[in-house]
C-alpha cells in the first residue's frame, strides 16, 4: 500500500495563492504518474493536473496557466502551486498516486485537503 499526505489547503481570498504539497510513502520510481483531483459539493470528481515520473504535465483547461504541478524525487512529494485564485476553485483537493504493471493499474488517493476562495 501507499500512503498520501495532503497538507497546504486554507482559506484565501479570490486572486490569492496556495500551495498544496502530497507527501508519499512509496519511492518515486515505483510510482508512474501522480496528480491532483477536487471534488465541490454536488459534483463529481475531476481531474485537476498530472505529472509523470519523466517530469511531462497535463492540465484541466480551467486551471491551465494558473496552476503549476511540480515533484521532487527526492523527497517523494508532489506539489500544486495555485495562483490567481477563483470562488469556483473551491473544492477537497486529492493526491493521487497512480502505478501501471501492464493491464494492471494500482490507484491511491489521500485523504483530501479543503482549499476555501472567497469572493
Amino acid at each position: 500500500q501507499v500512503q498520501l499526505v495532503e497538507s497546504g489547503g486554507g482559506l484565501v481570498q479570490a486572486g490569492g495563492s496556495l500551495r498544496l504539497s502530497c507527501a508519499s510513502s512509496r519511492t518515486s520510481f515505483s510510482i508512474n504518474t501522480m496528480g491532483w483531483y477536487r471534488q465541490a459539493p454536488g459534483k463529481q470528481r475531476e481531474l485537476v493536473a498530472t505529472i509523470t515520473n519523466g517530469g511531462s504535465t497535463n492540465y484541466a483547461d480551467s486551471v491551465k496557466g494558473r496552476f503549476t504541478i511540480s515533484r521532487d524525487n527526492a523527497k517523494n512529494t508532489v506539489y500544486l502551486q495555485m495562483n490567481s485564485l477563483k470562488p469556483e476553485d473551491t473544492a477537497v483537493y486529492y493526491c493521487n498516486a497512480r502505478r501501471r504493471n501492464g493491464a494492471t493499474v494500482y490507484d491511491y488517493w489521500g485523504q483530501g485537503t479543503q482549499v476555501t476562495v472567497s469572493s
